[in-house]
């Protein structure tokens, strides 16, 4: 199944309120930490996880820039997790037959997302939404069983990295 392409014009909010019900009804992913929290210590390392023996694969992204952590969540969704540096957690990425936790992804900013859906206009497309807020972005979209998505704060990127650097 082909993911769907991140633009602007593909969003509806209407797809926002179903994500939020599949969120907090949704599988747990095996993440410890949320968006402006910090990248477990041993993640940092940026070593495979056949080589370190670890449950996920960590890698180091543009010039050092970002470190990015690959789960798996109990319904199979892989999320991907973005950190700075030094440890904070600036974005995730999701792609997998369910929709990830988003409770538990966006940490506190999960009153800002649903502001963001409770003010959003609806347009025609119930499948993708789009929630741009001062201090988070989410989207996300997809058939069933082939959800993508992807959210960050705008302002914590570290210079140079742009949305399009997480898919």
């Amino acid at each position: 199944m082909k993911p769907i392409a991140f633009s602007k014009s593909h969003f509806s909010p209407a797809f926002a309120a179903i994500s939020i019900a599949l969120a907090v009804l949704g599988h747990s992913p095996d993440v410890h930490a949320e968006l402006d929290g910090a990248m477990p210590a041993a993640a940092r390392q940026a070593t495979p996880a056949a080589a370190s023996g670890a449950a996920d694969v960590q890698r180091t992204l543009l010039n050092g820039a970002l470190r990015m952590r690959t789960l798996t969540d109990a319904g199979g969704t892989t999320i991907n997790e973005y950190a700075t540096s030094t440890g904070r957690i600036v974005a995730y990425s999701w792609s997998g037959p369910t929709m990830p936790n988003l409770r538990a992804l966006l940490g506190k900013y999960i009153a800002s997302y649903q502001t963001g859906v409770a003010t959003a206009t609806r347009d025609s497309n119930l499948h993708d939404s789009r929630i741009v807020r001062p201090d988070l972005i989410v989207e996300s979209g997809g058939p069933m069983r082939g959800y993508v998505g992807r959210a960050w704060l705008p302002e914590a990127l570290p210079p140079g990295v742009t949305a399009d650097d997480f898919q």
